[in-house]
């Protein structure tokens, strides 16, 4: 058993988070959309350049109200890539939607747009692409096809926070997009997300959802005498102690940005050689994307080198991971008629993908130790 232990993550911490938490207990106002809530929601709308931005409870809850705002119902159908967490997804099957799954781009691992059209039925009512690793999708296409079928739009920009395509951040391209404040994300508050609105059509509606299906929002403007049920809904603000978390990390920003692209930027180049040599690949990232540098993955040459690799690097003290397993194989993939074949380039990549710690927080003896490791794995 190894001494040292890196784990795969950690969550940032930059120390004021304490100071605003605190903040928050000494006011007294410890309940959802109180000043902490509203700065974030402002950060992130300047950030973003999203008309408007909407703390919630997680990056699952944002995709649920992604749903609802759609009004997704029983029958219609959503087209989504099998690569990627179950909770874009779930979204739309709790309401009643059949998932379609695509396959996904071998180079940058997004959905692949070339294999959209033709999934696109009378009953399609949305397309989710997922910008892998902070990665963006081939968003021109999407869009276009989007247009051409009358399709609504969701990025879920869960890694995405801080990237661009083509110049523009991404979350700002779909009529919806969610962002993820997990603590395995960039700026994260331990359990978090949000939701960015890009047609101001769907403002107040949003506000109702998140609010229990209330008008309550509308009542502390000023705006009506009382409040009450007007549409569905759930309780999706986070507390104000998870919202002063957040702003104080997304002041930092900037830190904790360079601290991750060093470390992203030390794996990618004191290992090239290496990785040369084993046939290893690296993260695509196209000419015109700006990443976030939320990962850093290695694709092995094949499921059975990275089980040795995981383990190697196991014994040695270093907690590396692997990722999605494809969803159209899943139990409930399968029971919406996924089967082996259907995303061939998902179903491959699931067995080959190995990803490496990578946090703010991350020692410079620690990075420096983890490439040792790797560089001295020679199971191939």
């Amino acid at each position: 058993m190894a001494e040292r232990i890196i784990p795969f993550n950690r969550p940032a911490y930059i120390a004021k988070e304490e100071n605003y938490v605190m903040d928050v207990i000494k006011k007294g106002h410890m309940s959802g959309d109180g000043e902490y809530t509203k700065k974030s929601n402002a950060l992130l709308e300047k950030i973003t350049g999203a008309q408007k931005a909407l703390m919630t409870t997680s990056c699952t809850h944002a995709l649920e109200m992604t749903g609802i705002l759609l009004n997704i119902r029983p029958g219609d159908e959503v087209i989504i890539p099998s690569f990627t967490f179950v909770s874009t997804v779930n979204a739309f099957v709790l309401r009643g939607a059949k998932p379609v799954f695509v396959d996904i781009r071998p180079d940058t691992l997004n959905m692949d747009e070339t294999k959209l059209e033709r999934l696109v039925t009378p009953k399609t009512k949305a397309i989710v692409p997922v910008h892998y690793a902070g990665v963006g999708c081939e968003m021109d296409t999407i869009l276009k096809i989007a247009k051409a079928h009358n399709l609504k739009i969701v990025e879920d920009n869960a890694h995405g926070l801080f990237g661009k395509y083509r110049g523009q951040n991404l979350g700002t391209f779909g009529d919806l997009a969610t962002q993820s404040f997990h603590e395995t994300k960039n700026i994260s508050c331990g359990e978090g997300g949000a939701i960015l609105i890009n047609d101001a059509v769907l403002n107040e509606r949003a506000e109702i959802i998140r609010e229990k299906g209330t008008n309550r929002s509308r009542f502390f403007r000023g705006l009506i005498d009382k409040y009450t049920w007007v549409d569905v809904g759930s309780s999706y603000l986070p507390s104000e102690v998870l919202a002063a978390v957040l702003f104080a990390q997304l002041e930092a920003r900037d830190s904790i940005q360079q601290r991750r692209k060093d470390i992203w930027q030390a794996y990618a180049q004191c290992l090239a050689g290496w990785a040369l040599e084993h046939a290893v690949r690296f993260p695509v990232i196209p000419d015109y994307c700006e990443q976030p540098y939320h990962m850093f993955y290695m694709l092995m040459p094949s499921l059975e080198v990275r089980t040795r690799f995981l383990a190697w690097m196991k014994s040695k003290g270093v907690i590396c991971v692997f990722h999605y397993l494809p969803l159209h194989l899943s139990d409930m993939g399968i029971s919406f008629g996924g089967k082996p074949g259907d995303c061939p380039v998902t179903e491959d990549i699931s067995d080959r993908l190995a990803r490496l710690p990578m946090f703010y927080n991350m020692e410079q003896t620690d990075l420096d130790y983890v490439i040792e490791q790797i560089q001295a794995f020679d199971q191939f």
